[in-house]
């Protein structure tokens, strides 16, 4: 156990900011699962308006250090390539 104020005061923060993180990235999956309801339900243009904020959740949340900037861009590109290739196959 900490006993200095500099050492407790660090742990609520820690405490803080974990809880804060754990928030925004349940958030995250969440808004993605969704977004993948959607694609297999065939709901294409609610799956583009989704993706829309889907996209600006993740950018948020490698902004803030949740994920990684590169975890959030191969994210959105797999699931920009899954929103293109079902929109595709509901042309034809």
């Amino acid at each position: 156990m900490a006993h200095s104020l500099s050492a407790k005061k660090r742990i609520r923060q820690n405490a803080k900011r974990n809880a804060r993180n754990r928030w925004r990235l349940r958030a995250l999956r969440t808004a993605i699962r969704d977004f993948l309801n959607k694609l297999t339900h065939g709901q294409v243009p609610e799956a583009k308006a989704s993706f829309q904020t889907l996209q600006k959740l993740i950018d948020r949340s490698a902004a803030k250090g949740v994920i990684h900037k590169n975890n959030a861009s191969r994210r959105k590109s797999r699931l920009n390539k899954r929103l293109k290739e079902r929109a595709d196959s509901a042309k034809k």
